[in-house]
């Protein structure tokens, strides 16, 4: 990570609400950079903290699949609320898929989608693929859904699929993709959002000390973005970034209320993101601990 180029960013993006398009042009802006430098370099120029959590999605999404295309992308996986591979419905047969995604982040603005389908033989135990779709191609179809109060400059979507041509990716679609993205997706989202807010601080001149720990919170997140997403250790160590970044929480706040009342509002209805994936990685931590 180019640490200065950090530490001399002072501009920001305007938003955009054609979320491929500005996406489009931070990549632009950003050059050919690293999963972890897009995270924070782009996080930092975000306009919302909704924004530099899609940038961190997008950013764990190349590390699931480092030849990803440089647009938009979204892992469909959820349904019914469910990422086991027992409650999916939806169907690899041969290169064709069939059925539902429910919950798809920026979907309906994504250019590629993995899906995440089931691919085991008759009376076999479930058994997952992933694969690749392009929303243009026959049999393929996303629907927008409404704005959610939770970072609602991020769309979501349904993702429909009837008989759809895919490509496949190698290896198994649950051990090699989706469950090391819940972890990917910690590591980015949270080196993402610390680094908006690091920026936040530098414009309002935040007091030094609240920044500079936000910044050695960021160093913290490079060194478990090295570490393999199924290593304990990688785990015991992001458990204690969160309980870092937890423990900045009150101070982070009083300085936003401290501050231009815009990014505090911004702030106060998004933040309870980086508390939705806490049960899990709550799990994980312990199983981790226990390796030890």
């Amino acid at each position: 990570m180019p640490w200065q180029t950090l530490l001399n960013r002072r501009d920001r993006l305007p938003a955009d609400p054609d979320l491929g398009e500005g996406f489009a042009a931070l990549l632009q802006q950003l050059g050919n950079v690293t999963p972890f430098e897009l995270a924070v370099a782009g996080g930092r120029l975000m306009a919302t903290p909704g924004l530099a959590f899609l940038v961190g999605y997008q950013a764990a999404l190349r590390m699931l699949w480092p030849s990803a295309p440089a647009s938009l992308g979204a892992l469909c996986a959820t349904e019914q609320r469910s990422l086991r591979p027992a409650d999916m419905q939806t169907r690899l047969n041969g290169l064709r898929l069939s059925g539902r995604k429910d919950f798809v982040t920026a979907g309906d603005a994504a250019d590629w989608l993995l899906v995440a389908a089931r691919s085991e033989q008759a009376d076999d135990d479930p058994r997952l693929s992933l694969a690749v779709v392009y929303p243009d191609e026959p049999g393929v179809r996303v629907e927008k859904l409404p704005a959610i109060p939770l970072m609602p400059d991020i769309s979501h979507g349904r993702l429909f699929l009837d008989n759809a041509l895919c490509e496949l990716l190698a290896g198994d679609g649950w051990d090699a993709y989706v469950k090391p993205f819940r972890t990917l997706e910690d590591i980015y989202v949270l080196s993402a959002m610390t680094a908006w807010l690091y920026g936040v601080g530098q414009e309002c001149a935040w007091p030094q000390s609240l920044p500079l720990r936000l910044l050695a919170l960021i160093a913290g997140c490079a060194e478990v973005s090295r570490q393999p997403p199924g290593n304990p250790a990688g785990h015991v160590l992001l458990g204690g970034l969160f309980a870092q970044f937890d423990a900045l929480k009150a101070e982070v706040n009083q300085a936003l209320a401290d501050g231009p009342p815009e990014w505090a509002a911004m702030w106060t209805r998004d933040q309870a993101v980086m508390d939705l994936a806490a049960g899990a990685r709550g799990k994980r931590l312990v199983k981790a601990l226990a390796a030890f």
